[in-house]
């Protein structure tokens, strides 16, 4: 037998090999690792890209969304006494807003936190001026849109007396740390940190999903887990206090800035950013495409 008809026959093996392993093995229908921290990369890129106004938009859109998270995990949760279904229902409902935002790429300050490390990790010009003026404009924009929805839900007299005695409760919580001092300050840095680490992993599985329905259910599980748990989540927190200052006098605007939504945001920063996307930014950085398209080796 000729070279040629062995290279022939090795040729035809081959293909009958790789067509036998693909009816036995489907297509996976999740992202790897690796793959979910370089599409990280991307989109914190395509964030920082866009222009002024359009990226004021998406953040008034997600603070809009959390505001909506907030009223519809109060609402489905209301009247329950049953601890357990109390905060499965809450956070059910707030992962409505939350798969919102993913879904409709809407910039979310938190999730920023996630998406611009991984972006950031690979590159020199952390100083950049415009990469915290963008910061910034996120957060604004995500507190102005989140006040915007509060507005328009209180002038449309929709939500019932129930309703606003269960917001108070909600309020409550979230403020609880104001009676421990410095020490409830810290508190709540912490705090932040647990809940924008599980919403990183909710933004990681997010990602991870190829369809809708995973999608949804990975941004589910972790939202829950942090509503359950009473931890700070900054944006979670524009939600219930947009509602607040316009329900209620029990606190004023400025306790919930400095009370809470300053040591939760700085509390985020650090979960979402170093133990989320930096963390597995560098477990990575073997396999880890840039957000350019290239090996971090250069290949």
């Amino acid at each position: 037998m000729s070279e040629n008809d062995n290279q022939k026959k090795y040729q035809e093996e081959e293909t009958e090999n790789n067509i036998q392993e693909k009816t036995e093995r489907p297509r996976r229908q999740f992202y790897i690792p690796s793959q979910i921290v370089d599409e990280f990369g991307e989109k914190g890129r395509d964030h920082l890209g866009q222009p002024f106004g359009g990226m004021m938009l998406l953040a008034l859109t997600a603070g809009s969304f959390m505001t909506f998270g907030a009223i519809f995990s109060i609402l489905i949760a209301e009247g329950v006494e049953t601890q357990g279904l109390f905060h499965l229902l809450s956070g059910f409902g707030f992962a409505a807003g939350y798969a919102m935002v993913f879904i409709s790429g809407a910039i979310l300050f938190t999730e920023i936190n996630v998406l611009l490390p991984s972006y950031l990790f690979n590159k020199s010009n952390l100083m950049k001026v415009n990469i915290y003026k963008f910061w910034g404009a996120t957060y604004i924009g995500n507190i102005l849109g989140a006040v915007m929805v509060a507005v328009l839900i209180e002038l449309s007299g929709s939500l019932s007396p129930e309703f606003y005695s269960e917001l108070s409760s909600y309020l409550d919580k979230k403020m609880k740390f104001m009676d421990h001092g410095v020490k409830g300050w810290f508190e709540v840095l912490v705090s932040g940190i647990l809940a924008n680490w599980l919403i990183g992993m909710a933004a990681f599985l997010t990602t991870a999903a190829r369809d809708i329905t995973g999608k949804i259910l990975g941004t589910t599980l972790p939202v829950i887990l942090f509503v359950a748990g009473n931890f700070q989540h900054s944006a979670a927190n524009m939600g219930y206090f947009s509602m607040g200052v316009l329900a209620s006098d029990k606190y004023a605007w400025y306790e919930y800035i400095w009370f809470n939504l300053i040591p939760a945001s700085i509390g985020n920063l650090i979960g979402g950013g170093i133990l989320v996307s930096l963390l597995f930014s560098y477990a990575y950085k073997e396999d880890l495409n840039t957000s350019l398209g290239k090996k971090k080796n250069g290949k």
